[in-house]
C-alpha cells in the first residue's frame, strides 16, 4: 500500500510545486491545465491557466499531486490544519534541510528537536498554508 497526499490550492498550485521541486527536485510526471482538457476553453480565462493536475514524485515511494479548486465549478477550499504531509528522512541533516527549506516563509509550530519516543522531529505550515511533520527516527528501518 502506498500513501500519495492530493492537495487543493486556491489558485496558487503552480507556485506550490515549484517550490517543493525546489526542495524535494525531480522532475513533474503530469502537469495539465484546464485549458488543455475538453471544455476547457469555456472557462472563464482566469481559470482556464491554472493547473487540473500536476504530480511530482517525491523519493521512491510517494507522489505528491494537486489541483486548483475553481469557484466557477462551485468548488471552495478550506485550507486548514486537518491534513498533514509526513517526511520520515534517513537522517539528522535530511531532517535539518528539509524542515529549513518547508518553513522558510511559512511558520514553526515545533521546532526540531529530540523526543521522547526517539525521533528527533518538528512541525511547520509552509508559506502556502500547507502543515507539514519532519521526522527521523533512527529505530526504524
Amino acid at each position: 500500500m502506498k500513501l500519495n497526499p492530493y492537495l487543493n490550492f486556491p489558485g496558487t498550485t503552480e507556485q506550490a510545486f515549484n517550490f517543493y521541486k525546489s526542495i524535494f527536485g525531480g522532475e513533474f510526471i503530469g502537469l495539465t491545465r484546464f485549458k488543455d482538457v475538453k471544455d476547457g476553453d469555456k472557462m472563464p480565462p482566469a481559470e482556464q491557466n491554472m493547473l487540473m493536475h500536476v504530480a511530482l514524485p517525491i523519493g521512491r515511494d510517494t507522489i505528491l499531486m494537486a489541483t486548483d479548486t475553481i469557484e466557477s465549478m462551485g468548488q471552495k477550499i478550506n485550507m486548514g490544519n486537518n491534513v498533514h504531509l509526513v517526511i520520515s528522512v534517513d537522517s539528522k541533516a535530511d531532517a535539518d534541510k528539509y524542515f529549513n527549506a518547508l518553513s522558510a516563509g511559512g511558520k514553526i509550530n515545533q521546532p526540531l528537536a529530540d523526543q521522547f519516543w526517539g525521533a528527533y522531529f518538528g512541525m511547520c505550515i509552509d508559506k502556502f498554508g500547507v502543515y507539514w511533520m519532519v521526522s527521523y527516527d533512527p529505530t526504524r528501518p
